[in-house]
């Protein structure tokens, strides 16, 4: 058995009679003893139904308490999750098992009759302790494998992770790498028993699967996992499952920052020993006046998908604001002209390695690897004190009258205003600069928006240079989005071009 799933148990044995696991929507505590029959259920329905080793099982479901169990059941028989987004339209569901071999899939109830449609399947119905009811929906056309004891070479899990193109990259994550990933996350988040953490993220994310749940239950904590994050009860919820650290996104303290009744809800009777943030940079009046208004503390660090969660972090005794701390138990190099350097103030490619990190995609990206370095894509430099600073997307990069400007910088500046809900910069066509600095903004406020659009030039002027500040600001209800949510840039600019060209802009 491999070392992740054996250490899955022994923490269910262990904790037997202890409450370690909360479905915070239905309000109930499972023991280790609940968790385990629960685990048997789904694994002997696995079994009969002919899903074992190295087939994939497709997860389609809302953060919920059943999820530990389908995840560690799954892997019992040797078979991969593949866990996707609960939001995931129906007819991209279906090119999904379209262009996929999976052997299984397990949805939510209005996702059935996409999984259904057109295809010979079986169905088994489990009533679990931890969740209403679980369907298992076995695909008859896939051939199926006997369950077999995973190894540490096999996968465990398969994420969807962003391509500047749109079309998602699958990336394999190993038992050997996940185990390594979630060992550093536990080291260099000093987590022991006595934690408990609380899942706001959505588990479809390496973020939630590795850095909170798996790292929680191989530490001995508990887990608090929410159906999704909600700014109004949030600070309830921390209080009264006496939740001692969480893992969020700038976003979301952004929205604890400015939301009212979140604000009401916050006594000093709360004692998080920290909040982990990673994705991008907070601007330091927003980390400032979150860490001096809640009493806790904001490490920011660097990490994705094929790095089965984190790169970097900013330790505890020794923070650098801005930065996304330094590597742990990670090699890291930045790429410029074809040679690697750890050089300080060099920006380039950052490039990382290690034993958490892949060797490629599921589907051949040579592009991607060079010798035994992963290219990540994204430019930064290293400081003289061996801290990342990440500048944006090498291929995000607008090209300005020369300058080049990194649409994260200009980014994270705009996200500063509490009339700015979320921002994305983009190049579009300028007939003398090249391109032209694009913010295409999604409101937070319903002032005029000639005063937002102003309100937004007016702090580019005092927030960044010249070549970086907007020379347009464009209004929407929302983005064009992949499968994991992240903001297809490309198809925004097409879109954004289209529409003026619509209107002979």
């Amino acid at each position: 058995m491999s070392k992740i799933t054996n250490q899955l148990n022994q923490q269910l044995k262990k904790n037997s009679e202890n409450l370690i696991i909360k479905d915070e929507s239905r309000g109930l505590w499972f023991s280790g003893e609940e968790i385990k029959s629960d685990v048997d259920i789904i694994k002997n329905s696995l079994m009969d139904l002919r899903v074992g080793h190295g087939d994939v099982v497709l997860v389609c479901l809302e953060n919920n308490g059943a999820y530990p169990v389908i995840v560690q059941a799954i892997w019992e028989v040797g078979a991969v999750v593949h866990p996707i987004s609960d939001t995931t339209p129906a007819i991209e569901l279906q090119q999904e098992l379209t262009e996929h071999q999976y052997a299984a899939a397990i949805v939510k109830d209005d996702l059935t009759t996409a999984v259904t449609e057109n295809r010979a399947v079986t169905i088994v119905d489990d009533s679990l302790v931890t969740a209403l009811h679980l369907t298992i929906i076995r695909d008859q056309n896939i051939v199926g494998h006997m369950d077999q004891i995973p190894t540490e070479n096999d996968l465990a899990l398969i994420m969807n992770t962003s391509g500047t193109t749109g079309k998602p990259k699958g990336v394999g994550i190993t038992h050997e790498l996940l185990k390594n990933a979630v060992d550093h996350d536990i080291e260099s988040h000093e987590m022991t028993q006595a934690d408990t953490t609380m899942i706001v993220m959505p588990m479809f994310h390496i973020n939630a699967q590795a850095v909170s749940m798996l790292s929680t239950r191989l530490s001995g904590g508990r887990i608090v996992i929410t159906k999704k994050f909600s700014a109004s009860r949030f600070w309830n919820q921390v209080r009264e499952n006496g939740v001692t650290w969480v893992s969020v996104v700038p976003t979301i303290v952004n929205i604890l920052l400015i939301n009212k009744k979140a604000n009401e809800a916050y006594a000093d009777d709360i004692k998080l020993r920290f909040v982990r943030c990673s994705s991008f940079a907070l601007p330091l009046d927003k980390l400032t006046s979150f860490q001096n208004r809640f009493h806790t503390i904001i490490l920011e660090g660097y990490g994705m998908t094929e790095t089965a969660s984190q790169c970097t972090i900013n330790p505890f005794d020794a923070p650098k604001v801005g930065s996304a701390g330094k590597p742990f138990k990670t090699e890291l190099g930045i790429l410029i002209n074809d040679k690697f350097t750890k050089e300080a103030n060099q920006v380039g490619e950052i490039a990382v390695r290690g034993d958490h990190v892949i060797k490629d995609y599921m589907e051949p990206h040579p592009d991607s690897f060079r010798k035994d370095w992963f290219l990540t894509g994204d430019l930064g430099y290293l400081d003289e004190d061996g801290y990342l600073f990440v500048k944006g997307r090498k291929k995000d990069i607008i090209s300005r009258g020369g300058e080049k400007v990194a649409p994260a910088h200009v980014e994270n500046a705009l996200s500063q205003l509490d009339c700015v809900k979320e921002v994305a910069v983009i190049g579009t066509p300028d007939e003398l600069y090249g391109e032209a600095v694009t913010a295409v903004i999604i409101r937070q406020d319903n002032q005029r928006l000639e005063d937002t659009r102003q309100d937004i030039l007016n702090h580019a002027k005092k927030s960044l240079a010249v070549f970086e500040q907007p020379t347009k600001v464009i209004f929407v209800d929302d983005y064009p989005r992949n499968a994991t949510g992240k903001v297809l840039r490309v198809k925004l600019r097409n879109q954004i071009l289209e529409e003026a060209e619509s209107i002979g802009a």
